[in-house]
């Protein structure tokens, strides 16, 4: 009985050092996720300003301008505006890219969030469970004698 309860208590530590272990290297992991995540909506913010900035400043100017008081051919009637209308443009790609990082960061401080939580549970019920089995221990070892 002793033997068994030696046995479950070496167990215990075993799973609590193992457990301890994966959580630390989950953490690192969702920590440098989270990291690159912000990185990454930066730099698309950042790329979305300056094609912003320069979609409105080609807005403004007109391609190929002629200085004779010649009728401009079709073509060159307006300014040129890109092809944001299509499918949503680079601007529109950018927009989804951006809320894309926005989620991954958000799920995963969700899912680290829960983690911690559940690696927390199972750190407080081992430690009662091992309390319990050492008491037991020290009970029957003090029987003996």
């Amino acid at each position: 009985d002793l033997t068994e309860l030696s046995k479950a208590v070496a167990e215990l530590d075993t799973a609590m050092s193992k457990a301890t272990e994966l959580r630390q290297a989950e953490k690192a992991e969702n920590e440098q996720t989270i990291k690159d995540s912000q990185e990454a909506q930066t730099a698309v913010a950042q790329a979305l300003t300056v094609l912003k900035e320069f979609y409105a400043k080609a807005g403004e100017a007109t391609a190929l301008v002629q200085t004779k008081k010649q009728a401009p051919p079709e073509i060159f009637e307006g300014s040129y505006q890109g092809m944001q209308a299509e499918n949503g443009g680079v601007i529109g790609m950018l927009e989804v890219i951006e809320s894309d990082f926005a989620r991954l960061e958000a799920d995963t401080t969700a899912a680290e969030a829960t983690a911690q939580k559940q690696y927390d549970t199972f750190m407080t019920e081992s430690k009662v469970d091992k309390a319990a089995k050492s008491k037991d221990i020290e009970h029957k070892t003090a029987k003996k004698q």
